[in-house]
């Protein structure tokens, strides 16, 4: 049986490029490099006892009895070279599987990403709740990680991140962070979040809203004067108003909606896009900015109103992931072919782009 050595793997993927690694039963490690899958030839086809040997190679005895268990376990592991790595072991057909995601030591920063200005006016809010959506493997992390950056070099805040599991480590600069790790240091995230009223906090980023319990203490928190920074995995600004009404019963629906139009500040939904050149991949994002036109549209559950207010919501830095698409399209950033695949109709995108193309 082929021995690997996770460091020198993981060194060797990242030295690639690659954003990913997985070890799965019967197949050769696989890769995703600029969003495609890759096997790595070279590589031996994978046992349930390898796949358990690389495993034991990261984690302590807990974690390991976790997995002996058929627990799910999330963990994140440091290289001896210093480089920070997101973990999942997960079971398949009574096998381990293991999800790596390869994390950047510095903090990309909001020019970087490329994200949309208005961005930074979201964060500079002194209270209110601030959602970054998008599928799995958008890039949410990320840009939560700029954004909380981004604050830290702009102004004085205590900040604390609730994350599952931490994957950017901020230093004090202007700020004082503080970083809990769901499993480590809180037993949730709902239960964190209300331990951290107690801890006098400015800004909280929670890793993700994943539950019903979790959902109301965000937005108690941003109803109680605190910036609230969290992801969902949805697709548009308007399905994630819709998701996070949803999650209430219906005789509670008509409260969350008014608490939601109140602390709201914005939306910004993203994807990420091939690049031309096939180098890398850009963000392509939607961005609700929350007027009291918007605002009133939550409360009063017009929520497919919001799609139309976003497109004549320049002014106010809003913009639908089909004018972002074509922009990039008309910049050369993306191929029309990318934009195509992603975006929400067809017509809106021609016309976004001036009609040059015959979709």
């Amino acid at each position: 049986m082929q021995t690997i050595n996770i460091d020198s793997l993981l060194d060797e993927v990242r030295n690639l490029g690659c954003s990913d690694l997985h070890f799965t039963t019967n197949i050769p490690p696989v890769v995703r490099l600029h969003g495609s899958l890759r096997k790595l030839s070279a590589y031996e086809e994978m046992t349930n006892e390898s796949i358990m040997a690389i495993a034991a190679q990261m984690t302590n005895s807990r974690q390991l009895e976790s997995i002996k268990a058929f627990i799910d376990t999330d963990f994140s592991y440091v290289t001896k070279a210093g480089f920070r790595h997101r973990v999942n072991v997960y079971h398949q057909r009574g096998q381990v599987g293991i999800a790596i995601r390869l994390l950047r030591n510095d903090i990309p920063t909001l020019k970087d990403l490329n994200l949309p200005p208005v961005v930074a006016d979201f964060v500079m809010r002194p209270r209110g709740l601030i959602l970054v959506t998008g599928p799995t493997g958008s890039g949410k992390s990320t840009s939560l990680a700029a954004m909380i950056d981004y604050v830290n070099e702009h102004r004085s805040a205590h900040v604390i991140t609730i994350e599952d599991p931490i994957e950017y480590v901020h230093e004090h600069n202007r700020c004082m962070i503080n970083q809990r790790e769901v499993g480590a240091d809180v037993d949730s995230f709902a239960g964190a979040l209300r331990a951290a009223l107690r801890e006098d906090p400015d800004v909280i980023l929670v890793g993700e809203m994943r539950d019903f319990e979790t959902i109301t203490a965000a937005v108690t928190a941003a109803e109680t004067g605190h910036l609230v920074m969290s992801t969902l995995h949805t697709t548009s600004a308007a399905d994630t108003v819709n998701r996070i009404i949803d999650v209430f019963p219906a005789h509670q629906q008509s409260q969350i909606r008014t608490q939601l139009a109140a602390t709201l500040v914005g939306i910004m939904t993203q994807t990420l896009v091939p690049t031309a050149d096939g180098d890398g991949r850009v963000a392509a994002t939607e961005i609700l900015s929350c007027t009291d036109a918007i605002a009133a549209m939550v409360r009063d559950g017009k929520t497919h109103m919001i799609p139309s207010a976003i497109q004549t919501g320049k002014a106010q830095g809003m913009m639908c992931l089909d004018q972002c698409l074509a922009k990039l399209v008309n910049d050369g950033t993306i191929t029309i072919d990318s934009a195509i695949e992603r975006c929400a109709s067809r017509v809106d995108l021609q016309r976004f782009m001036g009609n040059r193309y015959d979709l």
